[in-house]
């Protein structure tokens, strides 16, 4: 398929962008430093910090990692925590000190938090204290060596940090015990150095910059392996995209999606930092009228989300009461935007919701519909610049012009691979470079993808993948249990949601012991939301469980 001509479709944006103008991840958020040092960088719970006061504690933060700790360029630390002002400051010491960043998310059970230590490797660990408790059970069969602890207030003004520190353990006992003897505070480690401490490291587009961990079709979390090139290349693919709807120096943007999730990492963090933006961390999305409020203290310009976020936002009165006026760019990702809600959004807000597409294995974006666009169209976009997609079929031969097949991506901010799975990256690699991403759709006469199907059993639950093999090995150890399956249904909240299917080897097992045990093992939006007691199911002549009947 001939490649994708970009101007013809948003006029301005280059076909081809310059990738290799910088040389890390590093060196472009010192850019950012230095000629936006005094505008304001994060602000987070009543407390700003500006990009200057970011750069210095994030320099004070890389040398205490590199002298106390004598952490190693190419080891890897993992940041378990919410959007917190503590996580641009960890993140961007730690890429300062030629360090590889785990993200993991902070509402992990100790089996999932114990496989993806256990699978990168983590020598130290910036966890926030809520969490401690689900470290402390696994760390001893971990690499774990460092552990970094910090309490949601603490970078607050005080006497607020300690005030919102002593509601969240005492009054409202968010806060379990926990016991690590290796634990040092976060506080402990932005005061051990000076900035001038810090010794910068060489490095270069090839050193890897994130292990970010995905599922897989197996129910093994894999770590895809992200370069300082692939996430310079997707910063700077997609400030090129979004350039007409953007102020430098002058947005303030809303950052309700966890920094772990890389849809808000890149775009929120990276991206939007590259330009000078605000970013308004929220830490609990989840608290719909919390979040309107704080949205009410803003003249925000640029809000990005899952289908699912707008939808509540939009289901909350005083939300429908905010001023608009200042909005200018609403960017929807992580699963399908809905007609409905985008519609929605468009009459409430006055403006579009841009609907985009990307993996985690693609930094992520990789197709983006335009920024002239008025009103939703269904398609999940066109293919940002230096980028190639072509619709395939299983003998990996391109298809015509809107004939279904896999979306396959080539470009530059496609991952290197999956961590130390040589074969499951080849599963996904074609001969001639494309990531072949399970998902199905067609690409019509102007470019444009629509999304018809998943080719992979993978349910989208508000944005995060949830995969049935995890579930179901989870589901298979309870000792009631003969045979189980997952699948995902329509949920009008989450968009998707697991299903399962359980044939019972003990008839008195009961839908609320398999919830107990689901919550004991997996995080919440993996926990399934209807359970369907069944006397078989249905199978292949070889015993395979065909998933598809049951939906």
């Amino acid at each position: 398929m001939d490649r994708i001509w970009i101007p013809n479709y948003q006029p301005g944006v280059p076909a081809d962008v310059d990738t290799q103008q910088y040389s890390s991840i590093v060196q472009m958020l010192e850019e950012s430093f230095r000629h936006y040092s005094k505008r304001p960088a994060f602000t987070n719970m009543g407390q700003t910090l500006s990009f200057a006061e970011i750069d210095a504690r994030s320099r004070r933060f890389a040398a205490y990692l590199q002298q106390d700790l004598k952490l190693n360029k190419g080891d890897r630390i993992a940041l378990m925590m919410p959007n917190v002002l503590q996580y641009p400051i960890a993140l961007f010491g730690a890429l300062r000190a030629g360090l590889v960043v785990v993200s993991i998310n902070p509402l992990y059970t100790g089996r999932e938090l114990k496989h993806q230590l256990q699978d990168s490797g983590a020598k130290a660990i910036v966890i926030f204290a809520n969490a401690a408790h689900t470290l402390e059970h696994v760390i001893d069969q971990t690499a774990v060596e460092h552990v970094i602890v910090t309490s949601i207030g603490d970078l607050l003004k005080f006497p607020k940090s300690l005030l919102v520190n002593f509601v969240l353990r005492h009054v409202k006992k968010m806060v379990p015990r926990w016991n690590l003897p290796r634990a040092r505070s976060f506080r402990h480690a932005l005061k051990a150095r000076k900035k001038s401490d810090f010794q910068p490291v060489a490095i270069t587009q090839e050193d890897t910059a994130f292990l970010q961990y995905t599922g897989g079709t197996t129910g093994v979390a894999k770590g895809a392996v992200l370069s300082h090139g692939n996430m310079i290349a997707n910063m700077i693919q997609a400030r090129a995209w979004i350039n007409p709807r953007v102020n430098e120096g002058r947005d303030i943007i809303i950052t309700a999606l966890p920094l772990y999730h890389i849809f808000s990492l890149t775009a929120n963090c990276f991206v939007f930092s590259s330009m000078g933006a605000l970013n308004v961390l929220i830490t609990n999305p989840r608290d719909i009228p919390a979040l309107v409020k704080e949205l009410g203290r803003w003249r925000f310009t640029a809000i990005t989300g899952v289908n699912t976020l707008f939808n509540a936002l939009l289901n909350n009165e005083a939300f429908n009461a905010l001023d608009f006026s200042s909005l200018t760019l609403t960017l929807g990702g992580g699963m399908a935007v809905q007609k409905g809600v985008a519609e929605r959004w468009q009459a409430v807000t006055g403006h579009a919701l841009i609907e985009a597409y990307g993996l985690t294995e693609t930094s992520p974006a990789a197709l983006i519909n335009p920024m002239s666009l008025r009103s939703y169209n269904g398609y999940i976009g066109l293919p940002i610049s230096s980028t190639w997609v072509d619709i395939r079929d299983d003998k990996n031969h391109s298809l015509a012009l809107g004939e279904t097949g896999e979306i396959c991506i080539k470009g530059p901010q496609v991952m290197q691979g999956y961590w130390q799975r040589p074969e499951d990256t080849a599963e996904v690699t074609t001969e001639d470079g494309y990531f072949r991403t399970g998902d199905l759709g067609f690409m019509t006469e102007r470019g444009f993808v629509k999304l018809v199907d998943r080719k992979k059993d993978m349910i989208l639950v508000s944005g995060f993948n949830v995969y049935p093999n995890e579930i179901e090995d989870v589901v298979a150890a309870l000792p009631g249990v003969l045979e189980c399956a997952v699948v995902g249904v329509p949920n009008a909240k989450s968009g998707e949601a697991p299903k399962l299917f359980v044939v019972r080897k003990d008839p008195a097992l009961t839908s609320e012991a398999i919830i107990r045990h689901c919550r004991e093992n997996l995080t919440s939006y993996k926990i399934p939301r209807q359970i369907e007691f069944r006397d078989d199911l249905p199978k292949t002549p070889v015993g395979k469980v065909l998933r598809r009947n049951l939906q």
